[in-house]
């Protein structure tokens, strides 16, 4: 069991890695929106520091779903799917270990250049720890919302379309819990609630998501 749960997993953390285009494309896009934002507003940082957190983690849930749509489509396609659930793993230690290597390859990455971007739209220096901590946070609740949208979605024409229509309302509270830690320590306010609720949306997402993500993927199988 062991040998397949880590065999899996360096294969998944590769496909993450180095499918379409891996970490470099998801973190290129969220720089390049949040670099939009200046450009309509103008580059007076008392203009963006208000709303500096708002942008960097709207434009990171956006940046989280890039690589959603190949998740487990591809494995559908080349049948290596079919394996996964004939195979030693239940479908739910499966999914667990598709979204944990998403979140390594794409939402670990993308919680470095957070930092990065919300100094870029005006946001104190010292709220950097704080911003990789939340957008670290916010990036495993992401990576296993997304991949119940991915399981979801599986078999659909228009797949990515799909996943972005199921999974969207459901990266509005992280991104509401986020934002609003950033907000209260702007203010000068203890972050701690914020950060709690982000914790504990990720921690239910880690629960939730495999058992219906596996369900949905049962589905489309038979």
């Amino acid at each position: 069991m062991r040998g397949a749960t880590r065999v899996l997993f360096e294969r998944e953390l590769s496909l993450a890695w180095g499918g379409g285009g891996g970490p470099l494309l998801a973190c290129a896009f969220f720089a390049c929106l949040t670099a939009i934002l200046p450009l309509a507003a103008g580059g007076e940082l008392k203009t963006l520091a208000p709303v500096a957190a708002g942008v960097a983690w709207l434009a990171l849930a956006l940046s989280s779903l890039l690589s959603l749509e190949r998740l487990f489509e591809r494995d559908l396609e080349d049948g290596a799917l079919d394996l996964l659930a004939t195979g030693h793993l239940p479908l739910e230690s499966v999914f667990v270990i598709k979204a944990l290597s998403q979140w390594i390859a794409t939402g670990l990455p993308l919680a470095l250049t957070a930092p990065v971007a919300a100094l870029a739209l005006g946001q104190p220096l010292h709220l950097a720890p704080l911003t990789a901590l939340a957008a670290a946070l916010g990036g495993l609740g992401f990576a296993f919302t997304g991949a119940l949208g991915a399981a979801l979605a599986l078999g659909a024409k228009r797949g990515g379309l799909l996943i972005a229509v199921v999974v969207l309302p459901l990266f509005i509270p992280p991104v509401v819990f986020g934002s609003g830690a950033l907000a209260r320590a702007v203010q000068g306010l203890p972050p701690g609630p914020a950060l709690a609720l982000l914790a504990a949306y990720a921690l239910f997402a880690a629960v939730i998501a495999p058992f219906a993500g596996a369900a949905a993927i049962r589905n489309a199988q038979g």
